[in-house]
């Protein structure tokens, strides 16, 4: 949500493949908000494997849209076009022919570009979970899937955040790229979103069953920038962990730069993300549970009323 960039925002970025090529280019904040939090303009990323291309667009003052790009058909999606104008200027940059937006929850931040969207390029196909995601022309559900050009697009619902909440996991047949999934609100680099319309069973189902299953190096491109306050509440439940120190001080240096934290890999989220890590002793020892589902209520308690250290 906007508001929580008063507070929440941040920057790191995830190492990464040497297949992956990194490219940056300044984008200007529109949210006055920003302007109390960021002395350097936030920058886009492009991403490129051999099977698709994402380009990560800034959006307000922690948001991020992900456009993806099949590189055998040039089909194209759009997640979360909050902000429509700078998604038809990537999608002209690179000669893509959007044919989809991904909406992974109904949220003004995420959904409240669609309207505008779909009157700019006609014939848009509007996915998501949510009769309230605005615009929708097509409703989908748990392991739904379909093509985007070569790509494999399968839904995945994740409720707790929203009770409609879904997460889009990107593949292709034979590639010996990896995976890429869209979490949304649901999981953030080193933390989670809040449990507006659900429970901590059905995060854990979501981080722990759900997206946790992925293989191991899909990489995550996540829906706000939250990660060094993330990461130091992470410090707070496992102030030893050396995993989580260095990654804090890199995040720092990212964000110092504008740079975006994405994409990060499940593997790394098992490292350093505490609400991945419920089944940890040292997590579980924090918060004084035995239970993975409680460790995780418990944690998300905690979060809610942390008091960011300002360093």
């Amino acid at each position: 949500m906007l508001f929580k960039a008063l507070v929440g925002s941040a920057c790191t970025f995830a190492l990464v493949g040497a297949a992956t090529v990194f490219k940056t280019a300044p984008v200007k904040v529109h949210a006055h908000a920003a302007t109390l939090l960021y002395s350097t303009v936030r920058k886009s990323s492009l991403v490129e494997q051999a099977n698709m291309k994402i380009e990560i667009l800034p959006a307000h003052s922690d948001n991020y849209m992900y456009l993806l790009i099949d590189e055998d058909s040039r089909e194209a999606a759009i997640v979360d076009p909050v902000e429509p104008v700078k998604v038809i200027e990537a999608v002209r940059k690179h000669g893509a022919n959007l044919t989809t937006i991904l909406t992974t929850h109904h949220h003004w931040d995420h959904a409240g570009g669609n309207e505008k969207m779909v009157k700019l390029i006609r014939g848009l196909k509007v996915c998501g979970g949510d009769d309230r995601v605005d615009a929708l022309t097509k409703k989908v559900s748990h392991s739904h899937s379909f093509k985007l050009g070569s790509l494999n697009v399968k839904c995945l619902s994740t409720p707790c955040h929203t009770t409609g909440h879904i997460c889009y996991y990107v593949t292709q047949e034979n590639s010996t790229e990896p995976p890429a999934v869209f979490t949304g609100d649901t999981m953030f680099i080193a933390g989670c979103g809040k449990f507006f319309e659900g429970t901590a069973e059905q995060m854990y189902k979501a981080l722990i069953e759900v997206l946790g299953r992925l293989p191991p190096e899909t990489r995550v491109y996540c829906g706000h920038e939250y990660t060094i306050n993330n990461l130091k509440f992470a410090r707070h439940v496992e102030p030893d962990s050396d995993v989580i120190h260095k990654k804090l001080a890199w995040a720092k240096e990212k964000c110092d730069k504008g740079e975006p934290t994405i994409p990060s890999t499940l593997a790394d989220e098992f490292t350093f993300n505490p609400f991945m890590r419920v089944n940890e002793k040292a997590v579980q020892d924090h918060v004084k549970q035995t239970d993975p589902i409680e460790t995780m209520r418990s944690l998300r308690k905690e979060k809610d009323g942390f008091r960011v250290p300002k360093e």
